[in-house]
């Protein structure tokens, strides 16, 4: 018996009770690990940022653009890709030269982009996970790839979720959604850690609420 017979049979087995395509699948997996209220689950999306190396950072709206500004210039870029429907007043506070996001972009000219900054569709709390959907304010998804440089703004608690069932309950499938866990990073049979290889060597993950939120939290906040 080949491999892919015996897939096919454990895959015939486990659907020998469906009799129909009306027949519902049983799906007993938990919807969400744990009970948290709205900050916790905030907390618990910062910590697991952080521990796949995101650079994560709180504030007010008011903040925000104070934020942008200088983490822009902390990473030295002097241009900045912005999506279509980014807020404008988010770049207020930075001179970096704004490419904006074009079909006709070439990889070259984005690989001289020094940062991209976007919004996100939504954040979940348990995997420590970003999801874009190619939505107005973040762009096309290879603005997000090429750039070495990524700011992605989270609205907190509006954007938050706990798990990934109540992340695809928000999602449209027929969307192109990029999942974010971390900045780009691979290892070798040697376990190597390379970052930057299928996108951004830095992601910086700004949580952004409407009240007073702080300063940084996580790995690499200042």
């Amino acid at each position: 018996m080949s491999s892919r017979e015996r897939i096919l049979g454990r895959v015939r087995r486990a659907l020998a009770e469906v009799r129909d395509e009306d027949t519902p699948v049983e799906r007993a997996y938990l919807r969400e690990h744990g009970e948290r209220n709205v900050a916790e689950t905030v907390d618990l999306l910062a910590e697991n940022l952080a521990d796949y190396r995101a650079r994560v950072h709180r504030c007010t709206e008011g903040e925000l653009a104070a934020v942008i500004g200088r983490l822009v210039a902390e990473h030295g870029s002097g241009s900045v890709a912005v999506p279509p429907g980014l807020p404008p007043e988010w770049l207020a506070s930075t001179g970096a030269e704004q490419v904006a996001d074009r079909a006709g972009s070439t990889p070259h000219e984005l690989d001289r982009v020094g940062s991209v900054v976007t919004g996100c569709a939504v954040a979940i709390a348990e995997t420590g996970t970003i999801v874009l959907d190619g939505g107005p304010d973040q762009g096309r998804r290879r603005i997000t790839l090429v750039p070495d440089h990524h700011i992605c703004v989270v609205r907190v608690p509006d954007q938050v979720v706990s798990s990934v069932p109540q992340a695809l309950e928000r999602l449209d499938p027929a969307r192109p959604l990029t999942w974010i866990s971390g900045p780009s990073a691979t290892s070798d049979i040697e376990l190597d850690r390379v970052e930057g290889v299928h996108g951004p060597r830095t992601l910086e993950v700004v949580l952004v609420g409407g009240g007073s939120q702080g300063t940084e939290a996580g790995t690499g906040g200042s």
